[in-house]
């Protein structure tokens, strides 16, 4: 299958540094105060299309490391208990590597599919343990819409495992 793109070789910076600025910048281009119609911006979890396209495109012991990285600046700038998100993360990380060989020659309808089933995973066990720690649940619609304005992420996903799954040899 040829990469839209071509392929990038897959040097660290490329396939864990560079996406993981990109989602901690739109995590934070989405805090901005705005409101249309009342509401304000969705805050997706940018990084989970990001974490589910590391464990489909390469294992490595460095992309454990940049998922907790990842969540845990996302328990800093959404002000969670320090270590919610990197376990948040790490759950759906862990079922995809594992599933990884399932998912190999899947369509996109199917990786989308896999992709709305680790976020389940990440925003149910964020329910589970803010309710753990709050002693009180949060507001599942809200949760809902956090679990949507995340789904339809998926395409960055797509796109970061299409650049660089010409570049793996262990594809071809």
């Amino acid at each position: 299958m040829a990469s839209r793109g071509g392929a990038q070789p897959l040097t660290p910076w490329r396939w864990l540094g560079l996406p993981a600025l990109q989602a901690a910048g739109m995590t934070l281009l989405f805090l901005a105060p705005l409101r249309f119609w009342g509401y304000g911006l969705p805050e997706p979890v940018f990084a989970l299309p990001v974490v589910f396209a590391w464990a489909v495109i390469r294992p490595s012991m460095l992309a454990p490391m940049g998922v907790m990285v990842l969540g845990l600046f996302l328990d800093l700038v959404w002000g969670s208990p320090t270590g919610l998100w990197p376990v948040c993360l790490l759950l759906p990380y862990g079922m995809v590597l594992a599933g990884r060989g399932m998912l190999a020659g899947q369509g996109r309808l199917m990786m989308w599919v896999w992709f709305g089933a680790a976020t389940a995973v990440a925003l149910g066990a964020g329910y589970i343990f803010t309710m753990f720690d709050t002693q009180n649940a949060p507001d599942p619609l809200t949760v809902g819409y956090q679990f949507l304005a995340t789904v339809i992420l998926y395409p960055f996903a797509d796109r970061l495992i299409e650049r660089f799954e010409d570049a793996d040899v262990r594809f071809r």
